[in-house]
């Protein structure tokens, strides 16, 4: 661990589909990847397997990736992640992705559930509609999306700062504790993201919704900046 680096773990909880694993990584390798492989000392936790830091402040702050799991599911180690992110509350710095952004809603009293809106794949458009300290001037961000799990109701002490027509509680910051979370992935590299949907075609999806996600694709999307975002929000 290189000495003077700001010390940031990864919170695993699920990985990807295990063909693409060799192409694209891990989660934590895609959050690596995203915000600087040297630019951090970083330390990974398979908390889906009970690893946890001995306590919250062994590290500046913590990032919770995403995963196929329901944070309402009856598994112990969801269980155990909610009493972890309570506990950690207010001791370090706390950052969630997708499956991440709604264990951190469900941990500090808002709701999740399984959408009857269906299934969110492909490019998904944000408005920006709260301009945080460590965020630039954008007003939309546009990102990989992949889910159908919702926050239907924030946590007391989170103000919604992005959010879609879709997705109305898009992104969160907590004003009692240095915490923020997305639903979207700034981790999904665009080929990943289509890879996704390819292996869940005719299985999750349809072929109509996965053609339609596929070609989401072919646009620009925000990751760099959204990366950037949460690097300020690392380090300051």
């Amino acid at each position: 661990m290189k000495r003077d680096l700001l010390k940031v773990g990864i919170l695993k909880t699920g990985r990807p589909p295990k063909p693409a694993i060799a192409q694209f990584g891990t989660y934590p390798e895609m959050f690596m990847n995203l915000l600087g492989e040297d630019a951090y000392a970083w330390r990974t936790y398979a908390v889906d397997e009970g690893d946890y830091p001995e306590a919250p402040e062994d590290c500046a702050a913590y990032i919770v990736t995403g995963s196929s799991a329901g944070v309402y599911e009856d598994e112990a180690w969801i269980g155990q992640l909610m009493a972890w992110l309570r506990a950690a509350r207010g001791r370090t710095k706390l950052v969630g992705v997708c499956f991440g952004h709604q264990a951190m809603a469900q941990a500090f009293g808002g709701r999740v559930i399984k959408s009857p809106k269906g299934w969110a794949i492909g490019e998904q458009a944000y408005r920006v509609l709260s301009r945080e300290p460590w965020m630039d001037e954008a007003s939309t961000i546009r990102l990989p999306g992949s889910h159908q799990d919702q926050v239907v109701e924030p946590p007391p002490g989170a103000d919604v700062i992005a959010a879609s027509e879709f997705t109305p509680y898009g992104a969160l910051a907590w004003r009692d504790q240095p915490a923020i979370s997305i639903q979207l992935h700034p981790e999904f590299e665009p080929a990943y993201a289509k890879a996704l949907i390819e292996a869940r075609r005719g299985k999750v999806y349809t072929d109509e919704q996965a053609d339609r996600g596929i070609v989401s694709y072919d646009g620009p999307d925000d990751r760099a900046r959204v990366g950037g975002w949460i690097r300020r929000f690392l380090e300051t």
